[in-house]
């Protein structure tokens, strides 16, 4: 995002940052009451909302709701196995960090502390390509020792533009590819638009003058942003501003899925999944997993909830990858769900978002570890004694349109 001239200035106001205890956040749904108090109205909407009439967003949500737990008594376990091999690591929770843009502008912490964050509690984190950092810096960030780091790619520019940058991404480190499939273009996000931001995420005239404003009600956001700048240009680093995929959107054919497994020396997951004979294509072109995805409601209003085409995409590829999902997860009971119908792990965006925004690095661990002490909880209700042990014996699904969210 291109903040307007003297936007991230520190005044005495803003020196008055109230820091927030990362304990504070006690769901998704606190984080996100939370963050809604330190951002920014614009960037708020951006994380938060969804294309047109956000339908799918909320089919997401409604789906988890359909699915009822079947539990067995006087069979529980204190600790409940939470481990899964997924694409040769181990991972101590089957929950992923999933490619966020804009990561960048919601805390000085960013893409780094969240993939810090997700090498703290044992698992995995995505970075955007349009995330606001390069490979490398994130790569640098975790240091030396294990690198739980996948690369999620957007290339407008087709091959000549995403050659080089896989050759990046590989001398980075990062262990998986990750292919975006659903963003020929981009889908249409009405909160942006009233926020007077485009697709780019540049602000018009009128936009700069309206996030201004915003900003200004958000010293606390304003003033830590403001010395990420700073302390960037001393150490003559890039700033906290990042571009997003242009209007003409990332459109990838499977030729191009397959060019990129046949140059990519490790696994290429495909994201963006909604049927069985898209994940066959997938597998066919050589992908090692596919994600079964609706970009959080975020593209095409109207597709269906990931959840709910799930056990398809999972009959289709037979046990021949891993299938995971994202979108509208949102505590480990739905993490429990996705996995007895199927799903090998699950990736979870606007939930850290929150959390990042509210406490930095510390709230998305803080977020990740709630979600392990919900699914260990949900498990030893349940009488299941791991996630492996799951399948659909544990579950009942309603029909469409039972369910109910709260937002």
């Amino acid at each position: 995002m291109d903040l307007p001239n003297g936007a991230v200035r520190v005044d005495a106001r803003a020196r008055r940052e109230v820091r927030v205890d990362p304990s504070r956040i006690t769901s998704v749904a606190e984080a996100r009451r939370l963050a809604a108090r330190v951002l920014p109205r614009a960037l708020f909407d951006y994380i938060d909302g969804a294309a047109d009439d956000e339908l799918t967003m909320v089919r997401n949500e409604e789906a988890f709701r359909r699915v009822s737990f079947r539990p067995r008594m006087a069979t529980a376990t204190s600790e409940p196995r939470l481990g899964v091999e997924l694409l040769g690591r181990t991972l101590s929770l089957p929950v992923l960090l999933a490619p966020c843009g804009l990561a960048v502008a919601v805390h000085p912490d960013g893409p780094g502390g969240v993939a810090r964050a997700a090498r703290a509690r044992g698992t995995v984190s995505v970075l955007s390509a349009v995330a606001g950092v390069s490979p490398e810096q994130v790569g640098a960030a975790l240091g030396g020792g294990e690198r739980p780091l996948w690369y999620q790619l957007y290339a407008p520019g087709g091959r000549a533009e995403w050659e080089p940058l896989v050759d990046r991404v590989a001398a980075a480190g990062y262990e998986a590819l990750m292919v975006t499939v659903d963003t020929p273009a981009l889908g249409n996000r009405e909160r942006d638009r009233r926020n007077g931001i485009s697709g780019s995420m540049h602000a018009s005239v009128r936009g700069a003058a309206l996030l201004a404003a915003q900003v200004a009600a958000r010293p606390g956001w304003a003033a830590r942003m403001g010395r990420a700048l700073v302390a960037s240009r001393r150490q003559g680093t890039d700033g906290p501003t990042v571009g997003l995929v242009a209007a003409g959107g990332s459109p990838f054919t499977w030729d191009d899925v397959a060019a990129l497994a046949e140059r990519w020396d490790g696994p290429v997951v495909v994201k963006g999944i909604l049927s069985g004979p898209d994940a066959r294509r997938a597998l066919d072109a050589g992908a090692a997993a596919v994600v079964v995805s609706n970009h959080g409601g975020r593209q095409l209003d109207g597709a269906p909830a990931t959840l709910d085409v799930l056990p398809e995409v999972v009959a289709e590829v037979a046990g021949a990858m891993p299938v995971l999902l994202d979108s509208g997860v949102r505590r480990g009971g739905d993490v429990a769900k996705a996995m007895a119908l199927g799903a090998a792990a699950v990736l979870v965006g606007r939930p850290y978002l929150y959390a990042l925004a509210v406490a930095g690095q510390a709230g998305v661990e803080r977020l990740v570890g709630l979600f392990r002490s919900d699914l260990v909880r949900t498990l030893v209700l349940l009488g299941c004694p791991g996630v492996d042990a799951l399948g659909p014996e544990w579950v009942t699904v309603a029909p469409e349109g039972s369910g109910t969210v709260r937002r």
